[in-house]
């Protein structure tokens, strides 16, 4: 029988949340805490991520990942998102007027947003939390049992593992959630986002843009070079019909509503489509388990908040976890995951029921809901206040941010 191994904390999932977990935790427990990552994905040590999506990360998480010593490692793939564009149309429309933009910084010299492919990101955490001493365990986590003082996990190879604290960022189907017993609430959206990645003749100059179409939001996100990652919104069932067209004709279907601003398109990768739904964890935390990303909650992507939001749990559970254990506290007592719960939950629903709401008002398809939404969009792009405020907050840097998204160590 294999020994049992010591750790201080345990996570489960080594995608994005997982890893910035670990490094977050390294930096704030120091060098000699005890760290682990467990994925089957580590199996595989040589072989890089495959996901071909980009993210857009927000300044909050741009400050996280430039203080753990993580940016300087992708900036040179980041593309800064120096301006944004509004419209809301039909798709047979024959213009389509601009009813909402942002341009400018959230500070001097810093874009509000930057576009990032995620396996870029991936393997370079995984190589930082590699180096750094984080333990990648090639395993997934097949049962757990919390008791006073610690968290006693089976990993699905048969060994064994001892913690203070497991966390899941396992993704929106948990297992560890699903084992703790913890519900959730939710819906379907019956619509599926498909993602590719496109090449264009002319330049963005780091523009992105957002046309509300009735079948939902498709929008175009600059990438380095000539080259944009699209996020088009249709029902599930024209998702998948699209995706079955010859390639000519879904570039056909994808110039109609990307139009030619830019010059003749070209599609570069494969396109997927990725179900969408809501979804909210009824608790954040249980016995020495605290649920991270999108094994706590999973939102519309009509805001582009989805990863920023976990990145956000990513910075409360460390710098909750890090106080706790400079206090002398037992990093993964109740007081301390109720801390963390109480932080996240409220930002997280009031998130959730705004990326919920916009999506059922820019779903309705008549005139006079279309009325509302331009002139709400209208007094918006009038008020330069509210546009500053807004688009601090969906950077993460105002409220109670936590220090990392302040860009502050822990």
């Amino acid at each position: 029988m294999e020994q049992t191994q010591a750790y201080d904390a345990v996570i489960a999932g080594g995608g994005l949340a997982g890893l910035t977990l670990a490094l977050a935790l390294r930096q704030g427990l120091g060098d000699s805490a005890r760290l682990a990552v467990a994925d089957p994905v580590f199996a595989h040590a040589q072989v890089k991520s495959s996901d071909m999506r980009a993210s857009a990360f927000a300044a909050g998480a741009r400050r996280l990942f430039e203080t753990l010593g993580v940016w300087e490692a992708i900036a040179g793939q980041a593309q800064p998102m120096l301006a944004m564009e509004i419209t809301d149309s039909k798709l047979t429309d024959a213009a389509r007027p601009v009813f909402l933009s942002f341009d400018g910084e959230v500070a001097p010299g810093e874009p509000f947003a930057h576009m990032v492919p995620n396996a870029v990101l991936q393997d370079a955490m995984t190589e930082l939390a590699r180096a750094r001493g984080v333990a990648l365990i090639p395993a997934g986590i097949a049962a757990y049992a919390a008791r006073p003082g610690a968290v006693d996990v089976t990993l699905s190879d048969g060994a064994g593992a001892r913690a203070a604290l497991l966390a899941a960022c396992d993704g929106g189907r948990s297992k560890l959630r699903a084992m703790a017993g913890i519900g959730v609430v939710g819906w379907s959206y019956k619509q599926s986002a498909i993602v590719l990645t496109v090449g264009h003749e002319r330049p963005h100059e780091g523009k992105a843009i957002e046309h509300f179409l009735p079948a939902g939001p498709f929008a175009i996100l600059p990438l380095t070079g000539n080259r944009s990652s699209i996020v088009w919104t249709e029902t599930t069932e024209t998702a998948q019909s699209l995706l079955r067209l010859p390639r000519i004709l879904l570039l056909d279907e994808l110039e109609r509503r990307f139009g030619l601003e830019w010059g003749a398109l070209e599609i570069l990768d494969e396109p997927k489509a990725f179900p969408l739904g809501f979804q909210m964890a009824r608790h954040f935390v249980a016995e020495r388990l605290a649920l991270v990303g999108d094994a706590a909650h999973t939102i519309h992507p009509i805001a582009g908040q989805g990863i920023n939001m976990g990145l956000r749990d990513v910075a409360a559970l460390a710098e909750t976890v890090t106080d706790a254990a400079r206090l002398g506290l037992d990093i993964g007592g109740p007081d301390v995951l109720e801390r963390y719960q109480r932080w996240r939950r409220f930002d997280t629903l009031t998130m959730g029921v705004a990326t919920d709401g916009l999506n059922r008002l820019f779903g309705q398809r008549n005139d006079i809901a279309r009325l509302v939404r331009d002139v709400g969009l209208g007094v918006v792009e009038r008020l330069p206040r509210l546009k500053d405020f807004f688009i601090r907050d969906a950077a993460g840097i105002v409220g109670q941010a936590p220090r990392l998204l302040r860009g502050e160590a822990l």
